[in-house]
């Protein structure tokens, strides 16, 4: 999965004309860590994803889709695109759909297992919508934090500062929606 962001970004730089500095500075991060990024030698967390993709004028979601297939009506389990973050494979997840162009929302299998998580807040437009289908978890609005369980939902605008965090013993299974697509 890192090959295929440190493709996208690569080829994101490249088009914009950036160096490896000047995206480095917008999204507040080192020189040699982009690099590493784009080599595949490293794993950025969704907060740090989201800040490279907001250099780009793009959603995380853009790092690992095509937007020239076509969307199809039915997408089966074992079809949802995975994307994976830096803390260590303890968060999963799961686009639910394939081709997020000229779409009003996305919709995320989401699996958090112990100790998993956002890795510190972030924010974007628009809103989120979850359901917890199994498990715990601690969702964070700026400075307060929430502890979900299962069968409670959460809707909250996207532009407050916001991450979650799985603390309990089990893994947490969440069913997210994020409209418009910028996640």
């Amino acid at each position: 999965m890192v090959d295929v962001i440190g493709r996208k970004l690569r080829e994101l730089r490249r088009a914009n004309r950036m160096t490896l500095k000047q995206v480095a500075k917008k999204a507040g991060c080192t020189e040699s860590y982009i690099s590493q990024l784009e080599n595949g030698n490293a794993n950025p967390s969704i907060a740090t994803l989201k800040k490279i993709a907001a250099v780009f004028n793009v959603q995380i979601i853009d790092f690992f889709i095509d937007h020239e297939e076509e969307a199809p009506v039915v997408v089966r389990k074992n079809e949802r695109i995975d994307i994976e973050f830096k803390d260590g494979g303890k968060t999963h997840i799961q686009s639910m759909v394939k081709n997020t162009k000229n779409k009003r929302m996305v919709a995320f299998y989401t699996t958090i297992d112990p100790g998993g998580g956002s890795s510190g807040l972030y924010s974007h437009i628009g809103e989120e919508f979850g359901l917890i289908l199994s498990g715990e978890m601690e969702l964070t609005i700026e400075d307060k934090t929430y502890h979900l369980e299962e069968g409670d939902s959460f809707y909250f605008s996207s532009a407050r500062p916001h991450g979650f965090s799985n603390k309990g013993k089990k893994t947490t299974v969440v069913a997210w929606v994020v409209s418009p697509p910028t996640f």
